[in-house]
């Protein structure tokens, strides 16, 4: 996960309900910039899990994010775009966590269950985007270098921004992954697709004024409730997912 991450990400843990009720999709709609979606939980094993049994499809240990105490799995939404489940990390104490991180930490061990808890967009130049905020009044931290070490040894790189205030979630971090970076979406595990992903909300039309001026074009629909909302197709199943 890319980092730091503004605590207001994980704020939405408190919100809607787990899973998505069934919906039926006209077309592909989602922000034509989306980088990949978190499914946060409190223990990584389970969260696997519970995508595997409704999808088909088990994701793969990406590795540990140090000094943020957490760690993930991946899966592939198609080209450039995936999934990441993000869990405590049990090897990493207390006293390692860099204070930031600690509420961050304690909202994803209070989780009962699975949900959506975030979004990442990629704009290109990162610089740019801190430009066009920095333009448009918008407040925000970074860029912030951040790096994973995989499995395999290989190191991603990446910079990211987050808004100072993403809306308790509904409004995306910018991730710019370095050009000798492997995307984690070309070797994840792959077989499921991202068919839908919008921003819910009870007023859209003052919520697209706001995406508007951070650059990012995303669906929105009206709703009772602020949240994001997911729909994954996978080789035997489908999963609703929802902040």
């Amino acid at each position: 996960m890319p980092d730091p991450v503004s605590r207001r990400l994980f704020f939405a843990l408190t919100g809607a309900a787990l899973v998505a009720p069934p919906i039926t999709f006209g077309n592909d709609e989602m922000p034509a910039l989306l980088d990949h979606i978190l499914l946060g939980c409190s223990d990584l094993d389970r969260g696997v899990a519970f995508v595997e049994e409704r999808t088909g499809v088990r994701a793969a240990f990406g590795g540990v994010h140090p000094g943020r105490g957490t760690r993930n799995a991946l899966l592939s939404l198609g080209e450039r775009r995936y999934l990441e489940v993000i869990a405590p990390d049990p090897k990493q104490d207390r006293d390692s966590v860099q204070p930031f991180a600690v509420q961050q930490l304690a909202l994803l061990k209070s989780l009962t269950s699975p949900r959506l808890i975030a979004w990442a967009a990629h704009p290109g130049d990162i610089e740019a985007v801190a430009k066009k905020l920095r333009d448009a009044d918008v407040a925000f931290q970074g860029p912030w270098p951040g790096s994973r070490t995989r499995p395999d040894g290989r190191v991603l790189n990446w910079k990211s921004i987050s808004l100072a205030d993403d809306r308790h979630g509904l409004l995306p971090f910018f991730i710019e992954w370095s050009a000798d970076s492997l995307h984690p979406s070309a070797d994840a595990p792959t077989d499921c697709r991202l068919e839908h992903f919008v921003v819910s909300s009870p007023d859209p039309d003052e919520l697209s004024k706001t995406f508007q001026r951070i650059g990012i074009d995303a669906p929105i629909e009206r709703g009772e409730k602020a949240q994001l909302r997911a729909h994954i197709s996978g080789s035997q199943g489908d999963l609703g997912i929802t902040s």
